[in-house]
């Protein structure tokens, strides 16, 4: 199977005829050849994008337009979600549960956008009162333009919808750069939209590698705004990008998440969540509760029992029933895990459990859940976001402490608090430096709510009622409302 481009409502091949290899992580094999696009892909799609915009084809509907074709997206996502589903498991090797679940969040997503559409066209422009009858002023939103989004491997069509839905729903006309690990749900996703009947250049997909695809994207003086989800490093070059053309940016970074565990949780109910909170997508969460801090007095039966749950958890192919635990999404990723691991061998940090690939698996990146304990507060683990299926746990004596040990990283895009003290847990939420904080739980996600971190987690945020206003432009148009009375020139009173 060879993929192809989607530009200006139609699919064709990369300029250059190149293609890469689309890998499935539990065999290492490639099952289909993705389509490569470099810089003259990208310039084709953007001015695309650049006329469809400026033509007034998709803004020019309206908010009920634009919802009732993207309530036709929402449909043909509902009506494969198996198919696309076991499509991701296969190109990322995450467990087909947690894929159907995301296909279907996908869904959700565009309708959910479509909603706010048309809310939006019913309130129409706010009114503002300035204190001069003499004049009428009103603010009218309207959408950035051309947007370029680059989405990354570890939820491939969510990550993408949570771009693609807001934009459209708000107007404007969009290029999507997958990542290259993880492509193949997102031209599906380029299917259906060209199904629904979007016109041509308002959507359109490029996949390729970061330097080929992603760079020329970022500064393509064509695009309005730009969206990014990845790593601190590359999420820096996609700022510097923009600032070149003074555009806005929306960038979701990385997190090292805390999980701040009081003595009177619930043993069983602490570890679940723990568990939920690294080992839900092997770890391949920016917002996994990867720092562990609990409380003196239930450190040593909670590590007792987490070394048994983590033990516990059925790994294999994610199209296997019963699988808890995928294989990660590359060969490159893995190397990176495992690198962690080594170093984190020399660094003082107690290994628990894990730490190695699994007995049995010959073939696939596979690596067992991994708990360190009594980690040095400046370990590489304890700072840095591994990004897989390793959590580390250390202990803490005072709410003080807790809070000041979980705000001691660079990173602010999540966190959580457990206590039957609902009080302490409301404290601790608002001391806590983060864009996301769940109390008794860990990674719920909610497409009603705003998504995006502190520090160097991001700028911006998605979902919500803000992923939809990041996407628009603000407005005032005022009137003079006295026909030509003003005279300040032509001796008239004082305006003031």
């Amino acid at each position: 199977m060879k993929t192809e481009l989607y530009i200006d409502g139609a699919f064709v091949p990369a300029a250059a005829g190149g293609h890469f290899p689309a890998i499935n992580p539990a065999t290492e094999t490639a099952f289909a050849e993705v389509a490569a696009g470099q810089a003259e892909d990208i310039d084709r799609a953007v001015r695309a994008a650049r006329r469809a915009f400026d033509s007034g084809v998709w803004s020019g509907l309206g908010g009920s337009g634009r919802a009732a074709v993207l309530r036709k997206i929402a449909q043909g996502i509902k009506v494969r979600v198996d198919d696309i589903a076991a499509l991701e498991t296969r190109d990322n090797g995450k467990p087909l549960p947690e894929a159907v679940w995301d296909i279907e969040d996908a869904a959700f997503c565009f309708d959910y956008y479509a909603d706010l559409a048309e809310a939006a066209e019913a309130r129409g422009d706010t009114r503002l009162d300035v204190g001069d009858e003499r004049f009428e002023s009103r603010i009218r939103r309207e959408p950035a333009g051309v947007v370029g989004a680059i989405t990354p491997w570890n939820f491939p069509m969510l990550m993408a919808v949570w771009k693609v839905a807001p934009a459209l729903a708000a107007g404007c006309t969009i290029v999507l750069k997958p990542s290259e690990l993880c492509s193949m749900s997102c031209v599906e996703l380029a299917r259906i939209i060209d199904a629904a009947g979007v016109p041509p250049g308002v959507f359109n997909l490029v996949t390729g590698f970061g330097p080929d695809a992603g760079a020329p994207l970022s500064e393509h003086p064509l695009v309005d705004k730009l969206a990014f989800t990845g790593s601190v490093p590359t999420g820096r070059k996609v700022m510097q990008a923009a600032s070149g053309g003074i555009r806005t940016v929306s960038l979701e970074l990385g997190g090292k998440s805390p999980f701040i565990i009081f003595n009177d949780c619930d043993l069983e109910k602490a570890v679940e969540w723990i568990l939920f909170g690294i080992f839900w997508n092997k770890g391949e969460v920016c917002s996994a509760t990867s720092r562990i801090l609990v409380q003196r007095a239930l450190y040593p039966r909670l590590l007792e029992r987490l070394k048994q749950a983590a033990e516990a958890i059925t790994i294999g192919p994610g199209d296997q029933d019963g699988v808890k635990l995928g294989p990660v999404v590359a060969r490159s990723q893995y190397d990176k895990i495992m690198g962690f691991l080594e170093r984190a061998r020399t660094s003082g940090a107690k290994l628990i459990t894990g730490g190695r690939r699994p007995d049995g698996f010959a073939k696939g990146y596979y690596i067992q859940p991994t708990v360190f304990a009594d980690v040095p507060l400046d370990a590489e683990i304890w700072r840095e976001e591994i990004f897989g299926p390793v959590v580390c746990v250390n202990p803490f004596d005072t709410e003080a402490e807790a809070i000041s040990l979980a705000n001691d990283s660079p990173y602010g895009l999540a966190g959580a608090v457990m206590s039957d003290d609902l009080e302490r847990c409301d404290r601790v939420a608002a001391k806590l430096r983060a864009g996301i904080i769940w109390v008794n739980c860990s990674q719920p996600t909610f497409t009603q709510a705003p998504w995006g971190g502190f520090k160097s987690s991001g700028i911006g945020r998605e979902l919500g009622q803000a992923g939809y206003d990041a996407y628009l432009e603000t407005k005032q148009i005022t009137r003079f409302d006295h026909g030509c009375d003003w005279g300040w020139y032509l001796g008239g009173d004082d305006p003031q």
